[in-house]
């Protein structure tokens, strides 16, 4: 059985949909916290185990032994490793075939790092057969509100000239369904990312140029960062978060193109200028 954690979610729904696009929807389960949003899955046929990563008895039946598992990282910051400890000690009860976790590029240093190195650590302790999918940033961290950055007319970021290899989740998520259906895809670590690197002033010129009006880029310092992120309604401690993210792409830490992902999902990832046109319906 192929189980998803986290399967209602913007990545894991892509997950589920790439797997029912290849194998029976009987060898799908999810575990999720609700199964009132998984019931348009259950309708097709998946295995809907409701779990709650904060109440690890809700995990005893989540696994079963020959599971081949992708634990999507938890969503709250501060309170993962815990959270991802009850997930790891329930697969190895369990005896599960293949632990796949979405990790963070090995490169990076920042404080979001901190918690996706100490969840690898617990699994290689657990002994379990796994696979480290050490995804790079979203190509849509920077284009939810891609419409409403064209009306402002600026892209704002403290990363100075630093630069990303961003990918679409659909990549990140064909690639997670790539290494559960191959067997042999075990006790490896794969380093993410886009086939190409881009800059804030580019990423404000793709937008300038998709949707024909004026967009430009304003480096800041760290501070006024800041006070961007938490006046556009973030919580301060994310808002902080993403200012150290900015600090660690400055110095180089996402721009790295190693290709795996490429490979993995056989094909080159979508490029930044697709990812632009696409969110704005260009």
């Amino acid at each position: 059985m192929y189980v998803v954690t986290g399967a209602t979610g913007q990545l894991g729904r892509l997950v589920v949909e790439g797997l029912l696009a290849r194998v029976p929807a009987s060898e799908v389960a999810v575990a999720v916290r609700s199964a009132g949003k998984a019931t348009d899955l259950a309708a097709r046929g998946v295995d809907v185990r409701v779990v709650d990563y904060d109440e690890p008895r809700t995990l005893a039946g989540a696994f079963a032994a020959g599971d081949r598992v992708l634990l999507i990282s938890g969503s709250e910051v501060g309170r993962r490793v815990p959270q991802h400890r009850a997930v790891v000690e329930a697969a190895r009860t369990a005896g599960v075939a293949l632990l796949a976790y979405t990790s963070i590029l090995g490169t990076a240093t920042f404080r979001l790092a901190e918690e996706h190195k100490a969840t690898e650590e617990l699994i290689l302790a657990s002994g379990l057969p796994y696979a480290f999918l050490r995804n790079g940033w979203y190509t849509e961290n920077y284009l939810a509100d891609a419409a409403g950055t064209v009306a402002r007319g600026v892209v704002p970021g403290s990363a100075g000239d630093g630069r990303v290899a961003t990918a679409p989740r659909r990549d990140y998520a064909d690639a997670a369904v790539a290494v559960l259906l191959d067997g042999s895809e075990q006790n490896r670590a794969y380093e993410l990312s886009g086939d190409a690197a881009w800059s804030l002033p580019e990423l404000a010129a793709e937008l300038a140029k998709a949707s024909g009006e004026p967009v430009g880029h304003r480096d800041v310092t760290p501070a006024e960062h800041l006070d961007v992120l938490v006046g556009a309604g973030l919580p301060q401690g994310f808002a902080e978060a993403l200012v150290d993210v900015d600090a660690g792409i400055a110095r180089g830490e996402l721009a790295g193109t190693p290709g795996d992902l490429a490979r993995l999902i056989g094909r080159p990832t979508v490029p930044l200028a697709e990812s632009v046109r696409a969110a704005l319906g260009a």
